[in-house]
């Protein structure tokens, strides 16, 4: 028999096999139930005790009293965490961001997911990398972000698939919708996929997914927009412009630069710096919907990113720099970590700021959000030598704007790259000192934020800590006894990277001594056995080649032998023949 569902014919078995999900370990459903089966057999116990009795004493009233007591608590307690274990189950069910954290507190869970659509409305302008990591990190705390995307593009090398399909450049497009998908992963994978083989080879899925939008919805900008509901997107991406755009440079030397990949290549080869940014043309319109965007918004936020082709670009379009300018949110700018070569050489944080009040005016940004610069100098070796630095944090030079250092960076496949946890919650924190400022503590957006903060911090704690750890598992640097420490000093947290690296050099320089001590040695013993062996052939050579004396000597007493047995022969002749004589005489007589 099968039973007919929303999805078709269920097995029987199906319903059964959900029900026993209860009962497994992960779901520590068990331990509450058992409590509150404890709680009823005590409860009834006490009652069966006082119905069967028959005489009642003072003693004997308090012990049942007691045991009902008990029982019925831990049915009450039991319940109590049954139901809210049940409510954590199914938020673990439906909630995203479960699925890759597992510190995440239930309670701040619980709580935010009613609000997260009453969250603060944020509006990001930039393109590339820094805007990708910024909205990364604030989609954590908000549904309501609108990502204003640099498209500067036109002209520049186009690829096989953009030319089979004649699609526009939506490269930073695509990498926003990817950076604001509920599935991030899975989206990226499939953004990216390029066919292998048939008649769409060669062919990037996200081209022919534009194109489609497209042709369905009638125009561009609908396509964008209908994505932020099909993707299941977290908040909104809109293009600066669908306008035609090119990003002009004009360098110190006089130089015109009139293609963006081109701009750093030529600032280093003309040992120049980038004098000043325009858009060619100069009247393109913004979006709909941009000014609308920035006009509603509670908080602005500006980069990180390359300065002149991702981060000035979209504020010089018609009416974008204004209607920030005229706008109440609050407004930061975020600034980059390392120098970029070509574009911000050897240029601190004031020469970004002064960069874009320079094309923009003042009054773009409130405050500028700069990293503390506490990374591992070998890491930043590694940048040297490509030409790249510390952005110098001389920010004593501009006035008029409130500066937050903050711990920005983290370093990611060797890179020094802006964290999207620590930027979301340095803009977070902004955003609650504003409700706070404004009394509005109570404020279920404050109370959701404030909660959400606190609970970021702790699981990015847990986190660093979890991943120092199996660090050093793998590389072989935590001992067996070591594993089971929880904490660390302040100091050991802070720098544990920089004494790692700082023991990584001893012991190579360490393992570099043996080596030329060894090298040593085995040359000393090397050069030892070659003497040995000289001496010994030497000696050999001596014991079968005597010396001249010794040979003279030898030759003298072997002569005088040799004469001695020469003369004591001829006696004996002599001797012999005398005889043979006389013998011969006696015969003839």
């Amino acid at each position: 028999m099968r039973l007919k569902g929303r999805k078709g014919n269920v097995p029987e078995g199906g319903n059964m096999k959900g029900f026993f999900q209860w009962f497994k370990s992960s779901s520590k459903m068990k331990r509450w139930m058992f409590l509150i089966l404890i709680g009823i057999i005590l409860a009834c116990y006490g009652l069966a005790r006082i119905l069967v009795m028959d005489v009642i004493s003072f003693e004997t009233v308090a012990q049942v009293v007691a045991i009902f007591v008990v029982g019925f608590l831990a049915i009450v307690i039991g319940l109590v965490f049954l139901n809210k274990r049940t409510l954590e189950v199914l938020i673990e069910a439906s909630d995203e961001r479960m699925e890759n954290n597992k510190n995440v507190n239930m309670n701040s869970l619980i709580f935010n997911k009613t609000v997260y659509d009453k969250g603060p409305n944020i509006v990001v302008i930039g393109g590339g990398t820094g805007l990708n990591t910024v909205l990364s990190g604030l989609k954590n705390y908000t549904n309501n972000l609108t990502a204003i995307v640099t498209v500067s593009d036109y002209g520049e090398g186009i690829s096989n698939s953009r030319k089979e399909l004649q699609t526009l450049p939506l490269d930073d497009i695509k990498d926003s919708i990817v950076s604001l998908a509920s599935k991030e992963g899975e989206i990226d994978k499939l953004f990216n996929y390029e066919f292998k083989t048939g008649k769409l080879k060669g062919l990037n899925f996200s081209d022919i997914y534009f194109l489609a939008m497209q042709g369905a919805n009638g125009n561009f900008e609908d396509s964008i927009i209908k994505s932020n509901e099909v993707l299941n997107m977290i908040g909104k991406v809109i293009p600066v412009t669908l306008d035609e755009m090119k990003i002009v440079a004009e360098l110190a030397n006089g130089y015109i630069v009139e293609e963006k990949s081109r701009i750093p290549e030529v600032v280093t080869d003309k040992l120049t710096k980038i004098n000043r940014i325009t858009v060619n043309p100069t009247n393109c319109r913004p979006t709909p919907g941009v000014v609308e965007a920035i006009k509603n918004a509670d908080c602005i936020v500006i980069g990180p990113g390359s300065l002149y082709t991702n981060v000035i670009p979209p504020l010089l379009i018609n009416g974008v720099a204004k209607a920030i300018k005229e706008s109440t949110a609050i407004k930061v700018y975020v600034c980059n970590i390392m120098t970029e070569p070509g574009q911000t050489d050897n240029y601190s944080v004031s020469d970004h700021i002064n960069a874009i009040t320079e094309h923009c005016g003042t009054g773009v940004f409130d405050y500028c959000i700069y990293d503390t610069g506490e990374i591992i100098p070998e890491f930043i070796k590694k940048y040297n030598f490509e030409g790249q630095d510390l952005v110098e944090q001389d920010v004593d030079k501009v006035k008029g704007i409130k500066f937050l250092q903050r711990n920005l960076s983290m370093v990611k496949d060797d890179f020094i790259r802006h964290d999207p946890s620590l930027v979301a919650s340095s803009i977070i924190e902004l955003i609650c000192d504003d409700l706070r400022y404004q009394d509005k503590q109570n404020d279920p957006q404050f109370l959701m934020l404030n909660n959400k903060l606190r609970e970021e911090k702790r699981i990015n704690k847990i986190k660093k800590k979890t991943e120092k750890k199996e660090r050093k598992i793998a590389e072989g640097k935590l001992g067996k006894h070591d594993r089971g420490l929880k904490s660390k000093s302040k100091f050991s947290t802070k720098y544990s990277d920089r004494i790692a690296s700082i023991r990584e050099a001893d012991a190579k320089a360490e393992r570099k001594k043996k080596q030329r001590t060894t090298k040593s040695r085995n040359k000393e013993t090397s050069n030892n056995v070659n003497i040995d062996v000289a001496k010994t052939t030497r000696s050999k050579s001596q014991r079968g080649r005597p010396t001249k004396k010794k040979a003279t000597a030898k030759r003298f007493a072997d002569n005088k032998s040799t004469n001695v047995k020469k003369k004591s022969r001829e006696e004996i002749r002599a001797e012999m023949l005398k005889q043979l004589e006389n013998s011969k005489l006696n015969d003839r007589k």
